[in-house]
């Protein structure tokens, strides 16, 4: 890779995000790239055809976002005392769709997202996200495994 400017993070709000984030910096420095820390919140019921439910459910989940806006804006600002641009965004939608869309609106020239070990029989129904990146985008991805 001759020049990575731009680097999309996923993070999921777990102690395993701290990781992520060093690989990032560790990745971005040599380049003075900006890093994108990028997390997918799940979609809005009034987005997939049901219906909002009480005022308290809605309430709840906005409280929600907000907490995941506030956390994203501190990563972000743990990446620029380290010398180096970076922003957190809060995106709602189908995870590895959105991550593909907003790769292609910022120019990212590299993924960097998180692996749990999971076992057999969660590997056989599921599909994990950095698989699913792996086979829908042209991007360079870099998988960390964690615990």
């Amino acid at each position: 890779m001759d020049s990575v400017k731009n680097i999309l993070v996923a993070v999921d709000f777990t102690n395993d995000d701290q990781v992520l984030l060093a690989k990032a910096l560790q990745m971005a420095k040599p380049f003075g790239s900006k890093i994108w820390v990028v997390h997918i919140a799940a979609p809005d019921p009034d987005f997939v055809g049901y219906e909002p439910g009480p005022q308290y459910i809605r309430d709840f989940r906005a409280e929600d976002l907000r907490t995941e806006h506030k956390n994203l804006k501190a990563y972000a600002e743990n990446c620029k005392v380290e010398g180096l641009d970076a922003e957190g965004l809060l995106i709602q939608g189908p995870t590895v769709a959105t991550i593909i869309e907003e790769a292609a609106k910022l120019n990212i020239d590299l993924f960097i997202v998180g692996n749990h070990r999971h076992g057999f029989w969660h590997r056989l129904f599921n599909e994990d996200t950095p698989i699913q990146l792996a086979k829908q985008s042209k991007i360079p991805l870099l998988i960390v495994p964690l615990a």
